[in-house]
């Protein structure tokens, strides 16, 4: 989350610096000449010296954001000796108590008044006023600019904490943002990998049993060829499937199309042998209820992605699917072949199968293992019935 200036002192603009000096010089020009008027000589040592350290208030005002409290303390002294510091005065006591502490407001108002008092002192102005009435004036005054410097700060803290706040939305966003988009993708690759491995691995082992075999007759050529053309198709109309119906053209919201169920396992399964794989399947399911659809689709890809895999990595052999359970005990679903032996077709590796595999079943509450049994590979999962 990017960094922001403290509330107390944002960083300043140069109308804002102009704006603040001029307001400076607008004060001295209204009470400088009030003293001057009321002087018997301003061609002297006090003349002198109300100019020099009028001067030295507007330069050293550069420093008030480094040494607020030093800076206030410094012009308001000044300002018992030059009228002409007034301007600087007001401003260092007004930036000091837009910080809002008491102690550095305390001390720079005390030494503003201290300042205040000094000036009637040594330059008394024939106003007509008894002496404890300009005090009072005087103390009125400060105060009131320590009570607008600190209005300033409370508002400065309000929209300081008002664009932290909408900061912090805005960076929470992109990330929920962000990670919706990661999840969506996620969801992308597992769907593209589910719906077309299983295809393009079918057209790789006919595609290689054409290139490396010999003794293939015309029509088992035609067959293989054949197959190889409907996989491809098959392909292509599950690939434009997931690129048409992730989201609707009109609202954006994402869709689904029709999903596999636990009954297509068994129409998968003859696609399979239709393809010239060894493929033996049983299922045993207690109680008579329906697999949730969840479930269903959950098995559907696993074994969509075993058959996959042994025929990729183990062609030749015979792949052995069994699917048992109950509402009690929940589905467990066991796939078993040979390591493989024999020619393998040179197929890429995305190394996605078996870790999207694993996902699917923990998103809905099972556990998916898998390894070598001695001279078998095995695939593991158990699923409960209700995720």
């Amino acid at each position: 989350m990017p960094q922001t200036a403290s509330p107390s002192q944002p960083p300043l603009t140069r109308w804002g610096s102009f704006w603040r000096y001029a307001g400076c010089l607008a004060i001295a020009g209204l009470v400088w000449p009030t003293y001057l008027d009321a002087r018997d000589n301003n061609t002297g040592a006090v003349f002198v010296i109300d100019v020099v350290m009028g001067l030295a208030s507007f330069a050293v005002l550069f420093l008030r954001r480094r040494q607020p409290v030093t800076i206030g303390v410094v012009t308001g002294l000044m300002a018992g000796f030059s009228p002409l510091a007034a301007g600087p005065a007001t401003l260092a006591a007004v930036s000091v108590a837009t910080s809002r502490r008491w102690r550095p407001v305390i001390v720079v108002g005390l030494a503003q008044w201290l300042g205040a008092e000094m000036l009637l002192y040594y330059q008394p102005v024939d106003d007509g006023l008894p002496g404890w009435i300009s005090s009072a004036i005087n103390l009125v005054v400060i105060s009131a600019c320590m009570g607008w410097g600190m209005f300033i700060g409370s508002r400065r803290e309000l929209l300081w904490t008002l664009r932290e706040r909408a900061e912090r939305a805005e960076a929470e966003q992109e990330l929920r943002a962000g990670k919706a988009r990661g999840d969506e993708r996620s969801r992308i690759a597992r769907e593209m990998h589910d719906l077309l491995a299983h295809r393009i691995s079918q057209v790789s082992m006919h595609a290689g049993a054409l290139a490396f075999r010999d003794d293939l007759t015309a029509e088992q050529m035609r067959s293989s060829a054949g197959v190889i053309q409907e996989q491809a198709n098959l392909a292509l109309t599950d690939l434009r499937a997931v690129l048409g119906v992730l989201r609707d053209p009109e609202t954006g919201e994402l869709l689904d199309k029709p999903q596999p169920t636990y009954t297509d396992i068994l129409d998968l399964v003859e696609e399979a042998r239709a393809g010239g794989m060894q493929v033996e399947y049983d299922a045993i399911l207690a109680d008579g209820e329906p697999v949730p659809d969840q479930i269903g689709r959950t098995l559907f890809r696993i074994v969509q992605e075993g058959l996959t895999n042994a025929r990729k990595h183990a062609p030749g052999t015979t792949v052995f699917v069994h699917v048992s359970g109950s509402l009690q005990d929940g589905v467990t679903l066991l796939m078993r072949n040979p390591l493989g032996f024999g020619p393998k077709p040179e197929t890429p590796r995305s190394g996605l199968g078996l870790i999207g595999l694993a996902e699917r079943a923990e998103l809905v509450g099972g556990r998916l293992e898998h390894g070598r049994d001695g001279s078998m590979f095995v695939l593991h999962t158990w699923i409960p019935w209700a995720p």
